[in-house]
């Protein structure tokens, strides 16, 4: 039987559909580790995203092949007054539980459509997804915990390891403040069911509004540190220019960096590709999605010209400011070729940009996205 592709609208975009244990077949960018990203007509079929469509994305390509939930533990140590070995069992049932529905965003989404073309995964629109999560407050963990004064950041580990002794564990930290926001979560459940085991199984931290970097999986060390965290992963990885639009020229040299951060704010059109055709002077109904990093989204304005005008969409259901939000809009095209657009405002009067960014990394993709319809 021939082997199934998928074909992303970019060069050198060609790639395998691949069927892993828990997914349905979605496409493949490595093997070792796994990296899969979602088809993108999947984001038509609603605003959750379902488990088994679920991109997955691993850094450390030694991943956990077996664990046993009933020995499973997870650390909470470092500066504490009262280190913890918690097993799952005591986790769902001595803490009160928190639901949040929120978008888990690759910082490399679309680094595909990056001109000129820049190093690392060379990712559609399909590393990202968005989904009802369930777990423990990692503020209930760190007051279980005692943090003792001092403290900076927490830091995160899990199970997938090196797969050599010169490779940086992947390791991530958060300032105390945002880690004990109540927001931030030890999740054990995703979309009603157990974590996938490739999303993250038995435990992974949940951090809305950022970026896919700090959603640690297999998570089963918490760490409270009195110094600044140094680790690769932090002090040399997933870094951006600092400056407002996280952005430089092609050839400029950087003089600052700083961490990813919070997602910023984008839309797409999902029920339409580019290149689809429609009938002609007949209506024509759009559909899409948007989101950003937990201001909300205000509005979504749609172009069917090219950018020459813009109408607003309407919004669907809200099921919380760090999801995605579905918009709709009809529209009548007259016969020929149209250039549709959407763009995104968050409420803090946040929009997309009409020209795309660019960094040397790939990161952080946000600009106004364009598809063409023909009429006919």
């Amino acid at each position: 039987m021939a082997e199934e592709r998928a074909a992303l609208p970019f060069a050198n975009g060609e790639r395998p559909l691949a069927a892993y244990p828990g997914k349905r077949p979605l496409i493949q960018l490595t093997a070792r580790p796994p990296q899969l990203e979602t088809p993108f007509a999947v984001f038509d079929e609603g605003p959750i995203t379902p488990n088994d469509a679920f991109f997955v994305r691993y850094h450390l390509a030694d991943i956990p092949l077996s664990i046993d939930p009933d020995s499973f533990r997870l650390e909470v140590k470092g500066e504490v007054a009262r280190p913890r070995s918690l097993s799952l069992a005591e986790l769902k049932e001595d803490f009160e539980p928190i639901e949040i529905v929120a978008v888990n965003q690759c910082s490399g989404n679309s680094r595909g459509f990056f001109e000129p073309r820049v190093g690392g995964g060379q990712l559609g629109h399909g590393a990202m997804g968005n989904a009802r999560w369930r777990g423990v407050p990692l503020k209930a963990l760190l007051e279980k915990a005692g943090v003792r004064s001092g403290v900076r950041l927490i830091a995160f580990n899990g199970l997938d390891k090196p797969p050599a002794p010169e490779t940086p564990d992947f390791v991530k930290a958060l300032d105390l403040a945002h880690a004990g926001d109540g927001e931030v979560m030890v999740a054990y459940a995703m979309n009603g069911e157990d974590l996938p085991w490739l999303n993250g199984y038995p435990l992974r931290l949940v951090v809305p509004g950022r970026y896919g970097t700090y959603w640690v999986k297999h998570l089963n060390e918490i760490t409270a540190l009195g110094y600044e965290f140094v680790g690769h992963w932090m002090a040399n990885a997933y870094r951006i220019p600092d400056n407002d639009c996280a952005c430089s020229q092609p050839g400029e040299k950087i003089e600052k960096t700083t961490h990813i951060k919070r997602l910023n704010i984008r839309s797409f059109i999902t029920n339409l590709a580019d290149g689809a055709k429609a009938p002609a002077n007949a209506p024509l109904a759009l559909r899409g999605i948007a989101f950003d990093g937990g201001h909300g989204v205000k509005e979504v304005l749609v172009s069917m010209d090219g950018g020459a005008s813009w109408k607003e969409a309407r919004l669907g259901e809200d099921l919380g400011r760090y999801s995605f939000r579905e918009w709709r809009i009809e529209a009548t095209l007259p016969p020929g070729v149209h250039e549709v657009k959407t763009r995104a405002v968050n409420r803090r009067g946040e929009a997309q940009p009409l020209t795309p960014n660019w960094n040397p990394s790939g990161y952080m993709r946000n600009v106004v996205e364009t598809i063409r319809v023909e009429a006919i």
